[in-house]
């Protein structure tokens, strides 16, 4: 009950001074500014995949070209990589969590559900980061082989997006103590679960392109 009383009125206060455009659409799109953004930002994912498509199209000709050297049948750890799979999935599902929570206007349960993913995004990089040490020390580096060169670019890069979304949606978790649930911050939060989904579904396929592909 106290959680229910106090988040509507800091969220009120935060949305004092936002001049709301559409009062009857869900918080993320009350702007006109609010909705062309997130729109931007459909573009903006659009191009990403173009970006992960070519660097998987690089890897599926190169997957073969180990020049001598080890195969992903030697290197992929099958535990690691199932249990990088779970974390990221989780995640993806405590983003819509937040999302939802968001909608119900209970600004401490989308801070703790945000909270929580940037945790389970943190697991999952750890992973990664052992996962690409452990192929290092055994002499699987970049410049090893063809295939590495395009294993360690596809999932690098993935990585890399991951990491960004963790900042990202720490900082949006600090505005959200600071300001509350209104039009501007509901935005970034729906913008941000938007961009993790969108890592989530690209793991899928590097889930199975990459590693099941590599273990058969």
């Amino acid at each position: 009950m106290t959680t229910t009383a106090h988040a509507p009125a800091e969220n009120h206060h935060g949305a004092g001074h936002i001049h709301v455009d559409y009062p009857d659409r869900p918080v993320e799109y009350q702007t006109e500014d609010g909705a062309l953004k997130i729109l931007g930002f459909w573009v903006f994912l659009a191009t990403d995949l173009i970006l992960f498509s070519c660097l998987f199209a690089t890897f599926i000709v190169l997957r073969s070209h180990v020049d001598g050297g080890p195969t992903g049948k030697e290197l992929f750890d099958i535990p690691s990589f199932v249990a990088e799979t779970f974390i990221l999935l989780t995640s993806s599902f405590t983003g819509g969590l937040a999302t939802f929570e968001m909608h119900r206007d209970k600004r401490n349960r989308v801070v703790g559900w945000l909270i929580v993913t940037v945790l389970l995004g943190l697991s999952f990089v750890g992973l990664e980061v052992k996962e690409f040490v452990h192929m290092a020390m055994d002499g699987a580096t970049l410049q090893r082989s063809a295939f590495l060169s395009a294993f360690f670019t596809l999932v690098g890069t993935h990585g890399c997006h991951v990491s960004l979304g963790i900042l990202w949606m720490t900082g949006i978790i600090i505005q959200l103590v600071r300001f509350g649930i209104n039009p501007i911050t509901a935005r970034k939060v729906f913008i941000v679960n938007m961009y993790w989904h969108f890592l989530d579904v690209v793991w899928v396929f590097l889930f199975t392109v990459v590693y099941l592909m590599g273990v058969m």
